[in-house]
């Protein structure tokens, strides 16, 4: 899938088939014309969750957005007001119990928790094939694949373990979503392959340089 053919897909309005198509071109493409094309679908994907309610996923489409915006070419000035844009509708959507800042501190408590365990997961020799992969409202943190085995990572971060483990949070309804989840991508990527679920805890304080990390391998999903 070429840059080209990722804003043929957002013409034709195929919102979160452009979206799909852009971050597949961009895990392995740095480029401008394929950053280009991964803000301006995470741009129609933010406001598609926001239609749909989405709201959570948004959030960590605005703060991909955030990091991504230093690298988009914006020949004709329309990145950063669409950026801010985004950030606008956001705002709208929360509530002033729980603020637009308040949420985003904890969407990056998330985000960092996902990029340390992609790192110690690369670290440990393992080929992360998929991040935030998507399956309606259900989502895989992390795909990654070890000798032959495809691991579904699930990543749970916290500041502390004061009022419970972090991995209690992948609780029955979790678990539930997590099936279809898998179900869904292994029969969709036409998986042959053994499949393992894992899960990674962090905890510490945001952007910390040394979390503890728990790596639970071969959870029972079906629990």
């Amino acid at each position: 899938m070429t840059a080209r053919e990722v804003f043929e897909l957002r013409k034709q309005e195929r919102i979160e088939e452009a979206y799909e198509a852009a971050r597949q071109l961009f895990a392995v493409d740095k480029s401008p014309q394929a950053s280009s094309a991964m803000f301006w679908t995470a741009v129609d994907m933010l406001r598609h969750c926001l239609d749909e309610g989405r709201v959570e996923e948004a959030n960590k489409i605005y703060l991909a957005l955030q990091r991504l915006l230093p690298n988009v070419p914006d020949r004709d000035g329309w990145v950063v007001p669409a950026f801010e844009r985004c950030e606008q509708l956001l705002k709208k959507k929360h509530t002033k119990k729980a603020g637009f800042d308040e949420v985003s501190e904890h969407s990056q408590m998330g985000i960092w928790g996902e990029e340390v365990a992609v790192d110690y997961l690369r670290d440990s020799g393992y080929v992360i094939l998929e991040r935030d992969w998507h399956s309606g409202h259900r989502d895989i943190d992390i795909i990654a694949q070890q000798d032959d085995t495809v691991v579904f990572v699930e990543v749970k971060t916290r500041r502390n373990t004061d009022y419970m483990q972090p991995e209690q949070a992948v609780d029955w309804k979790k678990r539930h979503n997590l099936r279809h989840a898998i179900n869904h991508y292994v029969k969709f990527k036409k998986i042959d392959n053994p499949i393992r679920f894992d899960i990674i805890t962090i905890v510490g304080s945001l952007g910390t340089s040394h979390p503890v990390i728990n790596h639970i391998e071969d959870v029972d999903i079906m629990r």
